[in-house]
């Protein structure tokens, strides 16, 4: 039976676990053919061996280790048709407590980190006649979120980035981006273990509940099949509905409802 990738060449940043491992899997199942990039060797092998794709340590953050793991891909797969920039790394607490290392962090893997991918594969599709990038942003990217200033500002940036790159880059390589809410990742598992900040996140979400991984990997995939041909310069966010209801005005017309006005 064929797969809706059959004869695609896939790179997955951050590959090794919660999203990008959701997707590497994803993109594997339906025919492609993936390289797992991450900084974790040991969670990289791990996934590879389990889809039987290709496995390559990579610090997004060095953009000659990039470089080098692209061009390796690439020539080991026959080529890059679609890559994923899902590396990420996060924390949260007040923005003035940050350290200049840990605003270098957080800027370092999630914004430039994502640069460096674009930079390193586009020429590779664009030679070849086309391709697809998927950058993985954030909801606070979107709305920010208190606590999490430096990770908003990287994630705010990829989707600035993410629009620039799609005008550059048309029309041979479209690019989008996805914007997850509170998905349960290895990055999120202090949030989900926590009665509290669970039901916390599941009463801002309409949908009531924390996303999965994969349900943020089918968009990624969506985004760089077929059926998004004309599609590019995107962003489609995957959050419940977390981003709908504004505190303050939802809290007002709930007691003006059911106060009768009007």
């Amino acid at each position: 039976m064929s797969g809706r990738f059959d004869g695609h060449q896939v790179i997955v940043t951050g590959g090794g676990s919660g999203i990008g491992e959701a997707t590497c899997r994803l993109f594997a199942t339906e025919g492609a053919s993936v390289t797992v990039l991450d900084r974790d060797s040991d969670a990289a092998n791990r996934v590879a061996s389990d889809i039987g794709g290709r496995a390559a340590h990579c610090d997004v953050r060095d953009s000659e280790a990039v470089d080098r793991a692209v061009r390796a891909a690439a020539e080991a797969m026959g080529g890059v048709t679609d890559l994923i920039n899902n590396a990420g790394v996060g924390t949260a607490k007040p923005l003035l407590s940050y350290t200049d290392k840990e605003w270098a962090l957080l800027i370092g893997v999630n914004l430039t980190g994502t640069f460096h991918g674009i930079r390193a594969a586009a020429p590779i599709m664009v030679e070849a006649g086309g391709g697809s990038i998927v950058n993985n942003a954030s909801l606070t990217g979107v709305r920010p979120t208190r606590g999490e200033g430096p990770y908003s500002a990287a994630k705010a940036g990829v989707l600035n980035l993410t629009q620039t790159a799609a005008l550059e880059l048309a029309p041979a390589v479209r690019v989008n981006a996805v914007a997850p809410g509170m998905i349960h990742t290895p990055l999120t598992d202090i949030v989900v273990a926590n009665d509290e900040w669970r039901t916390a996140a599941e009463s801002g979400t309409p949908l009531g509940r924390v996303g999965h991984a994969h349900e943020v990997a089918e968009v990624i995939a969506f985004l760089a099949s077929d059926a998004a041909t004309y599609v590019t310069g995107q962003t489609i966010v995957v959050d419940g509905g977390s981003v709908l209801p504004s505190l303050q005005s939802d809290a007002l017309l709930r007691a003006i409802s059911e106060s009768g006005f009007g």
